[in-house]
């Protein structure tokens, strides 16, 4: 994902997948304050060390005359660009992957992203906000298979017949969507399980999201 010349400890793992992560939600990268309270550092001073550390093994560079001065090796501005413009060069597009998503948490909470992946959101339409690893065979028939990763764009709204990422009684599934007044149908693509019919008067469902592609990984 990103060029690394010497192995990351797992701190410096984390604190690269939030700048990246950082970078790709807003435009540009994290200061050291938003990183103490990201990460719970103690002062600028700690978030500082980590940033040196990340330099010196070559996965960023720094540059101390501004406080968002953090870039890609091979992104240096030119000799002609204020260093205030351009405090740093673009990391690249990055999707978090969703692994086990723990009940009653937000499902973009940080202990459940695994990692990002280098790829665009906007390749996908709408854009995708996330990918989710899909589990089970539930959605087979639809050529959603276990281990795939599925590309969501995360809405509160779903058309009828639309594959969708929903929660119910903090159980998150992957089925196709279908709504009339008061129930939904959560509809299974596998003949081996049994649609999920749920009474919004009585049961709190949460739409996650809608799909808007699909990886298969090697």
């Amino acid at each position: 994902m990103l060029p690394i010349h010497k192995p990351l400890t797992a701190r410096q793992q984390e604190i690269l997948e939030f700048i990246c992560r950082s970078t790709a939600d807003t435009g540009r990268p994290p200061t050291r304050t938003e990183l103490c309270t990201a990460f719970g550092f103690h002062s600028p001073n700690a978030a500082q060390s980590h940033l040196r550390a990340l330099a010196a093994k070559g996965a960023i560079i720094l540059d101390d005359s501004c406080a968002r001065g953090i870039r890609l090796p091979d992104g240096a501005p030119s000799a002609d660009d204020s260093p205030f413009q351009h405090a740093f060069a673009p990391l690249p597009a990055c999707l978090p992957l969703i692994g086990h998503v723990a009940a009653g948490s937000p499902m973009l909470a940080v202990e459940h992203i695994e990692r990002h992946l280098a790829l665009d959101p906007a390749l996908f339409a709408p854009r995708a906000d996330y990918l989710l690893r899909v589990r089970g065979m539930s959605m087979r028939d639809a050529g959603i298979l276990d281990g795939d990763l599925l590309a969501v764009h995360h809405t509160a709204e779903a058309r009828n017949g639309q594959i969708v990422v929903a929660r119910l009684d903090d159980e998150v599934t992957v089925k196709t969507w279908q709504r009339k007044e008061h129930t939904v149908e959560l509809l299974p693509a596998n003949p081996d399980f049994a649609p999920i019919v749920v009474d919004l008067r009585r049961q709190t469902l949460a739409l996650e999201g809608v799909m808007v592609g699909l990886i298969r990984r090697d």
